[in-house]
């Protein structure tokens, strides 16, 4: 497949003001076995991380039945998603430094085990306990396995269109495979129960473990050590950040344990960046910050997927326990996010070829935005098709659009040996975005709530007041989800710097 194919002109190169190099020199011929067993081995490596990121969304649409079956309150059940993010985000800098040190087939099959035997234990689970260990343990194993598969990207395909075009199916699969989960959670629930939600990751485990030793390169090892202070110091911090937003939600701003944990939360996060700068080897070289905007690219993805984790567990919520839909037709109902998104994200290397991979970042971001507004007017009486599947039309085309230049900007003009790192920053960026942003938003919701309840509307009968009340805090964290996504438009604005370089300035790099 050509250049023109792909909507790429050739001869065009994107590069930033800065340092980051985005290179789109011919590469060299290679044979047609070798390309079949490198998209034999992306397609193994991203099989892989679908699964690990639908389970990010797929429990959404069964938390109804798992409140009911496994007696979680409501300030508990956020910790059924936030179980596996916290994990996930917080010790992927380990995994990435794993892979490096240890090889990164034999890391990837090891965490994708574990993933599996997790996703087996949590079908099995009596207990909420149960259920949040085993989330726990999925984390870890996704936390091991998901930084190959950028790694893959980038030692396989150099920087250019062909990067491009394996960026564009892996966005297409991050963010498509978080809306549908939702969709697979809505068809599971309805049709067997919650707990294949988790168990349907077991044969696709099974399946990847089988397929990698045989199409998986290993990759050299290189000497190091790990950084245990620097995973154990950060997924402690982001976890007591997490708790302390969500203990303040149940319990208030001035309770003690809500204090306690956010003052544990600013001295281990403290803690963190210390050790970052006096580790010989550091789970993350702060280095990669030194660029303005690889640091930007962070910073955006963070808030975005902010608003956008909060944006599917009150939807999903909503159309349940309001529209009254069944857990197949929730499911449905976000078909048409996923659709826009995919459909859209094809667009992408075409519009950054041509307008350079900024101007797409912000023409994405708008939709966004516009989307995320448009849902904080929700009120009892909002249909369907009123006020929630315009929002979802506008906020999947404007991350289609989004989400593959951010990702080039994060792992642009990185050195080979900062290659794990960096991809896995991208990883860290979006599941701790995903984790705090919706902390931050239940505690809105949850402070909104009590707030309303004190004040009672004479006449309404007790349905109708708790429909209200439910809609009213919801329509406010979406409103701070809009505002996370004006901060990152800001920053793109501000702070990232690309443009299209001149022909002339070539470099080639295979990232390898």
């Amino acid at each position: 497949m050509g250049p023109t194919a792909l909507g790429i002109a050739p001869g065009r190169n994107l590069v930033p003001t800065s340092s980051l190099t985005l290179s789109t020199a011919p590469s060299p011929e290679l044979p047609a076995r070798r390309r079949d067993r490198r998209g034999i081995a992306l397609a193994i490596v991203l099989c892989a991380q679908l699964m690990i990121v639908l389970d990010l969304t797929v429990v959404n649409i069964a938390l109804p039945s798992i409140a009911r079956g496994l007696h979680f309150s409501a300030p508990s059940l956020a910790w059924v998603l936030n179980a596996y993010s916290l994990t996930f985000g917080g010790l992927l800098l380990l995994g990435g430094r794993a892979g490096d040190i240890l090889g990164r087939r034999r890391t990837f099959m090891t965490g994708i085990a574990v993933f599996t035997a997790a996703s087996l234990a949590g079908g099995l689970a009596t207990s909420a306990a149960w259920l949040l260990a085993a989330r726990a343990l999925q984390g870890v194993g996704g936390a091991i396995a998901s930084p190959a598969v950028l790694a893959t990207i980038v030692s396989g395909f150099p920087e250019g269109r062909e990067r491009t075009r394996a960026l564009g199916v892996f966005t297409a699969v991050m963010m498509g495979g978080a809306s549908l989960g939702l969709v697979l959670g809505g068809m599971i629930t309805e049709w067997a129960s919650w707990r294949w939600v988790l168990f349907v990751n077991v044969p696709i485990g099974i399946a990847v473990l089988v397929a990698a030793p045989r199409f998986l390169p290993e990759s050299a090892r290189q000497p190091g050590r790990f950084d245990i202070v620097g995973a154990l110091t950060s997924t402690a911090g982001m976890s007591a950040l997490v708790y302390a937003f969500l203990r303040a939600a149940a319990s208030g701003w001035t309770d003690r344990l809500t204090l306690a944990a956010f003052t544990a939360a600013v001295a281990l996060l403290a803690a963190f960046v210390v050790n970052e700068t006096r580790s010989p080897q550091p789970i993350t070289p702060l280095r990669l910050f030194a660029d303005r905007s690889r640091s930007a690219s962070y910073v955006a993805r963070l808030l975005l997927v902010a608003g956008m984790f909060g944006m599917f567990f009150f939807l999903t919520q909503y159309v349940q326990e309001i529209l009254r839909f069944s857990p197949l037709r929730a499911g449905v109902a976000f078909v048409p996010l996923t659709g826009a998104l995919f459909a859209v994200s094809r667009l992408a290397p075409r519009l950054i070829a041509r307008f350079g991979p900024k101007t797409p970042m912000v023409a994405g971001l708008l939709p966004v935005v516009a989307g995320m507004t448009w849902l904080t007017q929700i009120t009892p009486g909002t249909s369907y098709v009123q006020g929630i599947l315009g929002p979802m039309l506008l906020l999947g085309a404007g991350m289609g659009i989004t989400f593959v230049p951010l990702t080039m900007a994060s792992l642009a003009g990185v050195r080979p040996e900062d290659s794990g790192a960096a991809s896995s920053m991208v990883n860290v960026t979006q599941q701790v975005g995903g984790a705090l942003g919706l902390a931050i938003l239940v505690t809105v919701f949850g402070t909104v709530s009590k707030n309303a309840a004190r004040h009672p509307v004479p006449g309404a009968g007790p349905v109708a007041r708790a429909h209200e009340i439910l809609t009213h805090a919801m329509a406010s964290s979406f409103t701070t989800a809009a505002v996370f996504d004006v901060c990152a438009l800001l920053v793109i604005t501000l702070a990232i710097r690309m443009q299209m370089a001149r022909p002339a300035t070539v470099t080639a790099t295979d990232g390898s």
